[in-house]
């Protein structure tokens, strides 16, 4: 009775070993639900980069592009001054426009030798201001090349009549002349002070047989 009594309490024992020995349950690791505020809010929307609008697009193709635009205006009664205008515009891919008096000159006006002739009288009075045909816009210019002959060895008043009138601003002048055998002399600073506005530089005097070289040269040298 004893040694049945020692059997089963041996098998009791060995039955709670094997049970300790068993594998843990694995722990699960869950996300909690969301609650109802959160599942119905929506996903914060990503802002779009803001498009052009139309009007910015039609001012943006309305503006034209900056450039440097040059110009070349020109006084010449005998077409002396003119010829080398024609070069100087060509070589410079600048537009040509001719300083027209309101009332042209004749071959009478302009005889040196008489000094009742209308030249001479307006290269005697200072303050003479010859009328000019039509007006010159100087709108986008940055550089202009002022041709004329040099009469009485000074530019014609007809040229004080045409600075006094614009303004120069942004401008820088860039004065050129013919002459029989008078040089430019201070011509180009006085036209430059009757303006008052833009950058007027020293006058420069050409033969009526100069050559594109030497006009290339000129114009490079200004730039």
């Amino acid at each position: 009775m004893k040694t049945k009594l020692t059997a089963i309490l041996l098998l009791f024992a060995l039955t709670l070993a094997s049970a300790g020995c068993g594998s843990a349950p694995a722990q699960v690791t869950s996300t909690p639900a969301p609650t109802p505020a959160q599942a119905a809010a929506p996903a914060p929307a990503q802002t779009p980069e803001a498009a052009p609008t139309q009007a910015a697009i039609e001012k943006a193709s309305a503006e034209p592009a900056q450039e440097n635009k040059s110009m070349v205006v020109v006084f010449s009664c005998t077409g002396t001054t003119k010829g080398v205008a024609e070069k100087i515009a060509a070589l410079a891919g600048a537009e040509l426009v001719d300083l027209v008096p309101a009332q042209p000159y004749t071959a009478e006006d302009l005889n040196y030798n008489d000094r009742s002739t209308r030249a001479t009288v307006e290269q005697n009075t200072p303050d003479a201001r010859p009328g000019i045909a039509g007006d010159i816009s100087l709108d986008g210019v940055t550089t202009l090349y002022l041709g004329y002959p040099i009469w009485w060895g000074q530019a014609p008043r007809i040229m004080s009549t045409f600075v006094e009138s614009h303004d120069f601003t942004g401008i820088t002048v860039v004065p050129f002349c013919t002459s029989g055998g008078s040089g430019a002399g201070r011509t180009g600073e006085t036209l430059g002070e009757q303006a008052g506005t833009g950058t007027f530089l020293g006058a420069t005097r050409f033969s009526s047989g100069v050559s594109d070289n030497e006009l290339q040269s000129w114009i490079d040298s200004h730039k």
